[in-house]
């Protein structure tokens, strides 16, 4: 048996991040739950609920979801509709193919004053005679019953006529008992009987190809024992020791390959010179010690759980220098990773350049010109004879000689 369990909920819960108390649509098909349980007191801000295609029996446990829109029951083992009049904000119930045959139980949904849209199809009620037309005045709320439209004209015409209909759903009631008690009855001595014939064939039970070649009624026990058998096929597989497909983390020369076995959602932004930032949408309440962090100067490797996450790296950072840290709000694990090539430019070196280069240009263009200080006494004309004023000094023997060192 299939128990609703607090980690299945959560499992189902990822879109929400895991928290069940704020769940608001949860889909819990195709599981072979038995037994509706828990969700009560869990999820009471549910508006959506899936359990179609599993094992269960009874509706119950559902009158605390006062905001529950929509409940799909379809493929279930469901004989009486009930214990859903608290479900105020009922709009929509879907109980295609299960085991419905006491149709008066459809008045227990009167008090549901927003359910619009019920779909019985597949029950053996829908072969009732005066079927539609019982439902239509038992709940005269209903827009939609089995897809098709209710119309004015056929809710008046079913009102009229009432009384018969509801004489021939309450004999048609008593047969369908009458026959699920015949059908049970001789279904579990077809059962024996074949059991009776395998072990005089010597074999311990039914074989599972026996089993699927063989007719049955269709009934809530045979499908129980469907579902048993199936679950069963399902564990010997995967006892079975089937080869584990190797990951390829690299390419024959080497080089590093991206790898996403974990399927998480990640962000590697460059927007930074100094450093890559990488964003991995790890699961909110997974435990950090399942997660494992192989960083490289070319690539990062990430397991959670024993799956893969491999990226490469735009260019080389620097191992020593990076930090990897743990969101405490989204659960997100994120790694800053310091670029090895990144130089910091000097500001003042290229002031200085642009200042050099100014004048480089300034020098190109400008002309110089040789500047001769003007004396007002100067004489050109008298050159020689200063020339030989000098000349007499060298010959005056008074004035003494040069010593040279």
């Amino acid at each position: 048996m299939v128990r609703i369990t607090e980690e299945l909920v959560r499992k189902r819960s990822e879109h929400n991040e895991g928290i069940i108390g704020t769940l608001e649509e949860l889909s819990l098909h195709q599981e072979d739950i038995e037994e509706i349980e828990h969700l009560n007191n869990w999820c009471r801000e549910l508006q959506i609920l899936y359990l179609q295609g599993n094992l269960i029996s009874k509706i119950e446990n559902l009158n605390k979801l006062k905001k529950l829109q929509y409940l799909n029951l379809a493929i279930n083992n469901i004989e009486v509709v009930e214990n859903l009049e608290r479900c105020e904000s009922l709009e929509k119930l879907d109980l295609t193919l299960n085991f419905i045959g006491e149709l008066e139980s459809v008045a227990s949904l009167k008090n549901n004053i927003h359910l619009r849209d019920l779909y019985l199809t597949g029950n053996p009620c829908c072969d009732f005679k005066g079927y539609r037309e019982y439902v239509i005045v038992q709940l005269p709320q209903l827009k939609r019953l089995d897809v098709k439209e209710i119309l004015r004209s056929e809710r008046i015409k079913a009102q009229q006529k009432f009384a018969e209909v509801e004489e021939s759903i309450k004999k048609c009631q008593e047969e369908h008992r009458s026959t699920i008690l015949r059908d049970k009855f001789m279904n579990r001595l077809f059962r024996e009987e074949q059991k009776r014939r395998v072990v005089n064939q010597g074999k311990p039970h039914l074989t599972d190809e026996e089993f699927w070649k063989s007719t049955s009624e269709n009934c809530p026990e045979t499908r129980v024992e469907m579902a048993e058998r199936q679950q069963k096929a399902k564990r010997q597989e995967s006892k079975e020791d089937k080869p584990k497909r190797e990951v390829q983390l690299f390419k024959k020369d080497g080089r590093p390959l991206n790898i996403n076995q974990a399927k998480l959602d990640f962000t590697l932004s460059d927007d930074d010179p100094k450093q890559f930032v990488l964003d991995v949408a790890v699961y909110k309440f997974l435990d950090t010690n399942l997660i494992e962090v192989d960083l490289q100067p070319i690539y990062v490797r990430i397991t959670v759980k024993g799956k893969i996450f491999q990226i490469v790296f735009p260019e080389e950072i620097l191992t020593d220098k990076s930090i990897a840290q743990r969101s405490q709000t989204t659960g997100h694990l994120v790694l800053k990773l310091p670029r090895a090539n990144y130089r910091p430019v000097s500001h003042k070196k290229i002031h200085y350049k642009r200042e050099e280069e100014e004048e480089a240009e300034e020098s190109k263009t400008r002309h110089k010109f040789l500047e001769v200080e003007e004396k007002e006494d100067m004489d050109f004309s008298k050159i020689v004879e200063n020339n030989n004023r000098v000349k007499d000094l060298y010959d005056n023997k008074e004035v003494p000689p040069l010593e040279y060192g």
